[in-house]
Protein backbone atom coordinates (compact mmCIF):
# COMPACT_ATOMS: atom_id res chain seq x y z
CA UNK A 1 0.00 0.00 0.00
CA UNK A 2 2.70 2.59 0.83
CA UNK A 3 4.49 1.76 -2.41
CA UNK A 4 1.27 2.44 -4.32
CA UNK A 5 0.85 5.85 -2.65
CA UNK A 6 4.49 6.69 -3.40
CA UNK A 7 4.09 5.74 -7.05
CA UNK A 8 0.98 7.92 -7.33
CA UNK A 9 2.87 10.85 -5.82
CA UNK A 10 5.74 10.41 -8.23
CA UNK A 11 3.59 9.96 -11.32
CA UNK A 12 1.06 12.71 -10.59
CA UNK A 13 2.25 16.37 -10.36
CA UNK A 14 1.66 18.00 -7.03
CA UNK A 15 -0.28 21.22 -6.59
CA UNK A 16 2.88 23.05 -5.54
CA UNK A 17 4.75 22.12 -8.73
CA UNK A 18 1.73 23.20 -10.82
CA UNK A 19 1.69 26.60 -9.12
CA UNK A 20 5.43 26.93 -9.66
CA UNK A 21 5.04 26.31 -13.40
CA UNK A 22 2.23 28.82 -13.56
CA UNK A 23 4.35 31.41 -11.76
CA UNK A 24 7.23 30.79 -14.14
CA UNK A 25 4.91 31.12 -17.14
CA UNK A 26 3.51 34.40 -15.84
CA UNK A 27 7.04 35.67 -15.19
CA UNK A 28 8.18 34.79 -18.71
CA UNK A 29 5.05 36.46 -20.07
CA UNK A 30 5.85 39.71 -18.26
CA UNK A 31 9.49 39.85 -19.37
CA UNK A 32 8.74 38.76 -22.94
CA UNK A 33 7.99 42.31 -24.26
CA UNK A 34 11.28 43.61 -22.86
CA UNK A 35 13.26 40.68 -24.23
CA UNK A 36 11.61 40.90 -27.65
CA UNK A 37 12.11 44.68 -27.73
CA UNK A 38 15.78 44.32 -26.85
CA UNK A 39 16.28 41.69 -29.54
CA UNK A 40 14.41 43.71 -32.17
CA UNK A 41 15.72 47.21 -31.42
CA UNK A 42 19.16 46.60 -29.86
CA UNK A 43 20.67 43.25 -30.74
CA UNK A 44 19.38 42.96 -34.31
CA UNK A 45 20.44 46.52 -35.35
CA UNK A 46 23.86 45.96 -33.77
CA UNK A 47 24.35 42.75 -35.74
CA UNK A 48 23.21 44.48 -38.93
CA UNK A 49 25.62 47.37 -38.39
CA UNK A 50 28.51 44.92 -38.02
CA UNK A 51 27.34 43.17 -41.20
CA UNK A 52 27.14 46.47 -43.10
CA UNK A 53 30.60 47.46 -41.89
CA UNK A 54 32.01 44.48 -43.80
CA UNK A 55 30.50 45.73 -47.07
CA UNK A 56 30.61 48.75 -49.31
CA UNK A 57 27.01 49.89 -49.83
CA UNK A 58 26.44 52.39 -52.65
CA UNK A 59 22.81 53.45 -52.54
CA UNK A 60 22.98 55.50 -55.74
CA UNK A 61 24.48 52.66 -57.78
CA UNK A 62 22.43 50.05 -55.89
CA UNK A 63 25.51 47.92 -55.15
CA UNK A 64 26.35 45.96 -52.02
CA UNK A 65 29.91 44.61 -52.24
CA UNK A 66 31.71 42.55 -49.62
CA UNK A 67 34.87 44.33 -48.45
CA UNK A 68 35.89 42.28 -45.43
CA UNK A 69 38.12 44.35 -43.19
CA UNK A 70 38.60 47.03 -45.85
CA UNK A 71 36.55 49.65 -44.02
CA UNK A 72 38.45 49.02 -40.80
CA UNK A 73 41.78 49.29 -42.60
CA UNK A 74 40.61 52.59 -44.05
CA UNK A 75 39.96 53.91 -40.55
CA UNK A 76 43.61 53.44 -39.65
CA UNK A 77 44.64 55.82 -42.44
CA UNK A 78 41.81 58.36 -42.16
CA UNK A 79 43.03 61.74 -40.78
CA UNK A 80 39.45 62.97 -40.48
CA UNK A 81 38.63 60.10 -38.13
CA UNK A 82 41.69 60.79 -36.01
CA UNK A 83 40.70 64.46 -35.76
CA UNK A 84 37.15 63.54 -34.72
CA UNK A 85 38.51 61.22 -32.01
CA UNK A 86 40.66 64.03 -30.60
CA UNK A 87 37.76 66.50 -30.74
CA UNK A 88 35.45 63.97 -29.05
CA UNK A 89 38.05 63.42 -26.33
CA UNK A 90 38.33 67.12 -25.53
CA UNK A 91 34.56 67.57 -25.67
CA UNK A 92 33.94 64.61 -23.34
CA UNK A 93 36.63 65.72 -20.90
CA UNK A 94 35.31 69.27 -20.68
CA UNK A 95 31.69 68.17 -20.43
CA UNK A 96 32.27 65.52 -17.76
CA UNK A 97 34.43 67.75 -15.55
CA UNK A 98 32.16 70.81 -15.76
CA UNK A 99 28.89 68.89 -15.55
CA UNK A 100 29.75 66.74 -12.55
CA UNK A 101 31.54 69.54 -10.67
CA UNK A 102 28.73 72.06 -11.20
CA UNK A 103 26.05 69.49 -10.39
CA UNK A 104 27.77 68.63 -7.10
CA UNK A 105 28.16 72.30 -6.13
CA UNK A 106 24.50 73.03 -6.90
CA UNK A 107 23.38 69.94 -4.95
CA UNK A 108 25.43 71.01 -1.92
CA UNK A 109 23.83 74.44 -2.04
CA UNK A 110 20.34 72.98 -2.36
CA UNK A 111 21.01 70.64 0.55
CA UNK A 112 21.37 73.62 2.86
CA UNK A 113 18.31 74.92 4.67
CA UNK A 114 18.07 78.20 2.80
CA UNK A 115 15.15 80.24 1.50
CA UNK A 116 14.31 79.99 -2.18
CA UNK A 117 15.76 76.52 -2.74
CA UNK A 118 12.58 75.37 -4.53
CA UNK A 119 12.78 78.16 -7.11
CA UNK A 120 16.51 77.54 -7.44
CA UNK A 121 15.90 73.84 -8.07
CA UNK A 122 13.22 74.54 -10.69
CA UNK A 123 15.45 77.06 -12.46
CA UNK A 124 18.28 74.58 -12.98
CA UNK A 125 16.11 71.53 -13.65
CA UNK A 126 13.76 73.15 -16.18
CA UNK A 127 16.25 72.91 -19.10
CA UNK A 128 16.21 69.11 -18.71
CA UNK A 129 12.56 68.94 -19.81
CA UNK A 130 12.91 71.55 -22.57
CA UNK A 131 13.21 70.31 -26.15
CA UNK A 132 16.87 69.81 -27.01
CA UNK A 133 16.55 71.39 -30.46
CA UNK A 134 14.62 74.39 -29.13
CA UNK A 135 17.16 74.89 -26.36
CA UNK A 136 20.04 74.73 -28.85
CA UNK A 137 18.39 77.13 -31.32
CA UNK A 138 17.88 79.74 -28.59
CA UNK A 139 21.53 79.45 -27.58
CA UNK A 140 22.49 79.72 -31.24
CA UNK A 141 20.89 83.18 -31.37
CA UNK A 142 22.48 84.21 -28.08
CA UNK A 143 25.96 83.18 -29.24
CA UNK A 144 25.93 85.07 -32.53
CA UNK A 145 28.21 88.04 -33.09
CA UNK A 146 25.28 90.42 -32.54
CA UNK A 147 23.47 88.13 -30.11
CA UNK A 148 22.35 88.58 -26.56
CA UNK A 149 25.60 87.55 -24.88
CA UNK A 150 27.72 90.03 -26.81
CA UNK A 151 25.01 92.64 -26.29
CA UNK A 152 25.33 92.16 -22.54
CA UNK A 153 29.12 92.27 -22.73
CA UNK A 154 28.99 95.51 -24.70
CA UNK A 155 27.16 97.18 -21.80
CA UNK A 156 30.22 96.34 -19.69
CA UNK A 157 32.59 97.76 -22.28
CA UNK A 158 33.71 94.31 -23.51
CA UNK A 159 33.70 93.36 -27.18
CA UNK A 160 32.72 89.73 -27.42
CA UNK A 161 33.85 87.40 -30.23
CA UNK A 162 31.72 85.53 -32.72
CA UNK A 163 31.48 82.56 -30.39
CA UNK A 164 30.46 79.90 -32.91
CA UNK A 165 32.73 81.03 -35.75
CA UNK A 166 35.96 81.13 -33.80
CA UNK A 167 37.91 77.91 -33.43
CA UNK A 168 39.03 78.83 -29.92
CA UNK A 169 35.54 79.54 -28.59
CA UNK A 170 33.27 77.23 -30.61
CA UNK A 171 34.12 74.11 -28.61
CA UNK A 172 33.80 75.95 -25.30
CA UNK A 173 30.41 77.32 -26.38
CA UNK A 174 29.08 73.88 -27.31
CA UNK A 175 30.29 72.40 -24.03
CA UNK A 176 28.67 75.17 -21.98
CA UNK A 177 25.36 74.79 -23.83
CA UNK A 178 25.36 71.05 -23.16
CA UNK A 179 26.34 71.49 -19.52
CA UNK A 180 23.48 73.86 -18.77
CA UNK A 181 21.08 71.55 -20.60
CA UNK A 182 21.73 68.45 -18.47
CA UNK A 183 23.31 69.66 -15.24
CA UNK A 184 19.88 69.78 -13.57
CA UNK A 185 19.40 66.02 -13.83
CA UNK A 186 22.76 65.27 -12.22
CA UNK A 187 22.03 67.91 -9.61
CA UNK A 188 18.83 66.11 -8.58
CA UNK A 189 20.63 62.77 -8.42
CA UNK A 190 23.36 64.23 -6.22
CA UNK A 191 20.80 65.99 -4.04
CA UNK A 192 18.95 62.73 -3.41
CA UNK A 193 22.23 61.07 -2.45
CA UNK A 194 23.22 63.94 -0.14
CA UNK A 195 19.90 63.81 1.66
CA UNK A 196 20.60 60.15 2.42
CA UNK A 197 23.86 60.93 4.23
CA UNK A 198 23.26 60.54 8.00
CA UNK A 199 23.65 63.81 9.87
CA UNK A 200 25.06 61.92 12.85
CA UNK A 201 28.19 61.00 10.90
CA UNK A 202 28.76 64.59 9.80
CA UNK A 203 28.24 65.86 13.33
CA UNK A 204 30.68 63.28 14.69
CA UNK A 205 33.30 64.36 12.15
CA UNK A 206 32.73 68.00 13.09
CA UNK A 207 33.19 67.19 16.78
CA UNK A 208 36.47 65.46 15.89
CA UNK A 209 37.71 68.74 14.46
CA UNK A 210 37.18 68.15 10.75
CA UNK A 211 36.51 71.33 8.79
CA UNK A 212 33.93 71.60 5.99
CA UNK A 213 36.39 70.64 3.25
CA UNK A 214 37.62 67.61 5.22
CA UNK A 215 34.07 66.48 5.97
CA UNK A 216 33.21 66.74 2.29
CA UNK A 217 36.09 64.53 1.11
CA UNK A 218 36.20 62.09 4.04
CA UNK A 219 32.50 61.69 4.79
CA UNK A 220 30.20 62.95 2.04
CA UNK A 221 32.10 61.80 -1.06
CA UNK A 222 32.51 58.16 0.09
CA UNK A 223 28.84 57.90 1.04
CA UNK A 224 27.59 59.34 -2.28
CA UNK A 225 30.22 57.55 -4.37
CA UNK A 226 27.67 55.07 -5.85
CA UNK A 227 25.74 58.03 -7.23
CA UNK A 228 28.97 59.59 -8.51
CA UNK A 229 29.64 56.35 -10.39
CA UNK A 230 26.14 56.38 -11.92
CA UNK A 231 26.36 60.04 -12.91
CA UNK A 232 29.84 59.65 -14.39
CA UNK A 233 28.78 56.69 -16.56
CA UNK A 234 25.68 58.52 -17.79
CA UNK A 235 27.64 61.70 -18.52
CA UNK A 236 30.51 59.96 -20.32
CA UNK A 237 28.17 57.94 -22.53
CA UNK A 238 26.06 61.03 -23.27
CA UNK A 239 29.13 63.11 -24.15
CA UNK A 240 30.17 60.56 -26.78
CA UNK A 241 26.72 60.53 -28.38
CA UNK A 242 26.18 64.27 -28.80
CA UNK A 243 24.87 65.23 -32.25
CA UNK A 244 21.98 67.71 -32.27
CA UNK A 245 23.94 70.48 -30.57
CA UNK A 246 26.79 70.20 -33.07
CA UNK A 247 24.43 70.05 -36.04
CA UNK A 248 22.41 73.09 -34.97
CA UNK A 249 25.20 75.30 -33.61
CA UNK A 250 28.34 74.70 -35.67
CA UNK A 251 27.82 71.90 -38.24
CA UNK A 252 31.22 70.63 -37.16
CA UNK A 253 33.00 73.93 -37.79
CA UNK A 254 34.72 76.22 -37.95
CA UNK A 255 36.91 73.93 -40.00
CA UNK A 256 36.72 70.63 -38.14
CA UNK A 257 37.16 72.04 -34.63
CA UNK A 258 33.81 70.68 -33.37
CA UNK A 259 33.45 67.61 -35.59
CA UNK A 260 32.92 64.98 -32.91
CA UNK A 261 32.84 61.28 -33.76
CA UNK A 262 29.04 61.01 -34.04
CA UNK A 263 28.86 64.00 -36.38
CA UNK A 264 31.71 62.57 -38.47
CA UNK A 265 29.74 59.32 -38.68
CA UNK A 266 26.69 61.27 -39.84
CA UNK A 267 28.72 63.03 -42.53
CA UNK A 268 30.12 59.78 -43.89
CA UNK A 269 26.69 58.15 -44.07
CA UNK A 270 24.30 60.89 -45.15
CA UNK A 271 26.51 63.48 -46.85
CA UNK A 272 29.06 61.24 -48.60
CA UNK A 273 26.83 58.12 -48.87
CA UNK A 274 29.60 55.91 -47.43
CA UNK A 275 27.25 53.66 -45.47
CA UNK A 276 29.68 50.78 -45.11
CA UNK A 277 32.43 53.02 -43.78
CA UNK A 278 29.96 54.84 -41.52
CA UNK A 279 28.90 51.47 -40.10
CA UNK A 280 32.53 50.67 -39.32
CA UNK A 281 32.84 54.03 -37.53
CA UNK A 282 29.70 53.26 -35.54
CA UNK A 283 31.21 49.92 -34.49
CA UNK A 284 34.28 51.84 -33.31
CA UNK A 285 32.03 54.19 -31.33
CA UNK A 286 30.28 51.23 -29.72
CA UNK A 287 33.62 49.69 -28.72
CA UNK A 288 34.80 53.00 -27.21
CA UNK A 289 31.61 53.47 -25.18
CA UNK A 290 31.64 49.85 -24.01
CA UNK A 291 35.32 50.03 -23.05
CA UNK A 292 34.96 53.24 -21.06
CA UNK A 293 31.86 51.90 -19.29
CA UNK A 294 33.62 48.66 -18.36
CA UNK A 295 36.67 50.57 -17.10
CA UNK A 296 34.48 52.75 -14.89
CA UNK A 297 32.59 49.71 -13.64
CA UNK A 298 35.74 47.71 -12.88
CA UNK A 299 37.48 50.57 -11.06
CA UNK A 300 34.47 51.14 -8.81
CA UNK A 301 35.89 48.71 -6.23
CA UNK A 302 38.75 51.11 -5.54
CA UNK A 303 36.69 54.19 -4.71
CA UNK A 304 33.00 53.33 -4.41
CA UNK A 305 31.79 52.88 -0.83
CA UNK A 306 30.44 49.40 0.07
CA UNK A 307 32.25 47.82 -2.90
CA UNK A 308 34.80 45.07 -2.23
Amino acid sequence: MPSTITSLRVGRPTRRSTWRRRDNAVGYLFVAPQVLGTLAFVVAPLVMVVWYSLHEWNVLANTFTFEGAGNYERMLEDPGLRNSLVVSGWFSLGLVVLNISLAMVLALLLNQKLRGTTAFRVMFFSPVVVSLVAWTIVWGFLLQADGGINGFLSTLGIEGPNWLRNGNTAMISVIVVQVFKNVGLNMILFLAALQGVPTEIQEAAQLDGANAWRRFWAVIVPLVSPTILLVSIITVVGSLEVFAQIDVLTQGGPGHSTTVLVYYLYQQAFEFNQFGYASAVSVLLFVIVLTLTLIQWQTRKRWVFHES
